[in-house]
């Protein structure tokens, strides 16, 4: 594996139905993403490329094939260990906001933190922490179903860096937003990746966002396309091209999401 690798998947399959009913989501994924980088996940509704993600963010299990995080196959820990590792690395950012609307603000940025087990005070003092770099700390208070569409994004992202994750996962994060609102998320986002070297991984259906990530990996039919080939022909690391729990209907499952982010609570 090459160095500062922090997510590889190796001849990755995903399928659901059986017999002619079968359809194949993925079709042997071999790709690399190395620690601190910004990449764009595109393709056509239904290429695979949600699923894909979905797979990476350890949401659902391959049909066949492997994922590496940080060199450890995680097709040999348990459900437990995949939802301790999934919250202590990663965080999450969707179209979708699945946040608890008639909670506060502050509660709903807690919940990583209560799943991990951090005691009360230190809760408190991160989450505020979390969302005073989102501009949002004087909303703490506040409902979440009292904001506004941008705020809520805003504060999904705060939820997503509460744990100091090693990489954000973000599905069509500003597809529900207006031009404004989406570039003040997308600064936050990519402001996360190049000052604290969040690794940022983004399924996106906008050419000006991919065109900002250091890479695009363009996914069509299940497989990875146009991209270049690193160490050896079978690991597909996609080229940026010269100026830019879902069967990938486009849709996030949100409540299925948010299940997850309880299910240990």
């Amino acid at each position: 594996m090459s160095e500062n690798v922090i997510l590889s998947t190796h001849g990755l399959h995903k399928s659901y139905g059986k017999g002619d009913g079968r359809f194949e989501a993925l079709r042997g994924v071999n790709l690399e993403i190395k620690q601190g980088e910004s990449v764009a996940i595109i393709g056509k509704s239904g290429s695979g490329k949600s699923t894909l993600m979905h797979l990476l963010a350890l949401l659902d299990k391959p049909t066949k094939g492997s994922i590496e995080l940080d060199g450890e196959n995680t097709s040999k820990l348990r459900q437990k260990q995949l939802n301790q590792l999934r919250n202590k690395k990663f965080g999450f950012v969707f179209q979708s906001f699945f946040m608890n609307a008639n909670d506060t603000v502050l509660n709903n940025v807690i919940l990583p933190l209560k799943i991990a087990g951090v005691r009360p005070g230190e809760r408190r003092r991160k989450a505020m922490h979390a969302l005073k770099i989102v501009g949002l700390d004087d909303k703490a208070k506040n409902k979440a179903n009292d904001l506004s569409g941008g705020q809520k994004q805003r504060v999904c992202i705060a939820r997503a860096i509460v744990n100091d994750p090693e990489i954000i996962f973000a599905d069509e994060p500003t597809g529900n937003l207006d031009s404004v609102t989406g570039d003040r998320v997308e600064k936050i986002l990519f402001d996360l990746n190049h000052k604290k070297g969040i690794t940022l991984i983004i399924v996106t259906h906008d050419p000006d966002l991919a065109n900002k990530c250091d890479r695009q990996i363009r996914i069509a039919d299940g497989r990875v396309v146009n991209g270049k080939a690193v160490e050896d022909e079978d690991i597909v690391y996609a080229k940026k091209p010269p100026t830019y729990y879902t069967h990938d209907s486009g849709d996030t499952d949100a409540d299925g999401m948010l299940d997850v982010l309880e299910e240990d609570a």
